[in-house]
């Protein structure tokens, strides 16, 4: 009996993969003049930058198909919808539902079965 192997990367791994790369690369670019500023707290910066390029490894990650990176791409999202209780309702509720959206995309059976393939 043989077992069918996915090969093919699903289109909702790609996306959420891309998104998370434009997010990490957005982000730093956002964040690129608080860099030069006089009165920036460093570690805040330090801090900033490493979330952000999590981000990308998050996406490089995913299109690599390395299992692990669901998780991390969660975690990550999860972080942001904490962070953002100190920001306004309406963000978030929109980090909120992004969180959601993401971890059905990433858990759904086709990108599951990607996923279990992967080794």
């Amino acid at each position: 009996m043989k077992i069918a192997v996915m090969r093919n990367r699903p289109l909702a791994i790609s996306l959420v993969a891309f998104i998370f790369i434009l997010a990490g690369g957005v982000g730093i670019l956002y964040h690129a003049t608080d860099y030069w500023k006089p009165n920036s707290n460093p570690y805040e910066l330090v801090g900033v930058l490493f979330i952000r390029i999590l981000a990308i490894v998050c996406g490089v990650l995913l299109l690599r198909r390395v299992p692990a990176a669901r998780w991390l791409a969660i975690l990550w999202l999860a972080y942001h919808c904490v962070l953002s209780f100190y920001h306004s309702t309406a963000e978030m509720m929109t980090h909120f539902v992004f969180l959601a959206i993401v971890s059905l995309l990433l858990f759904i059976p086709k990108s599951s079965a990607y996923f279990k393939d992967a080794y």
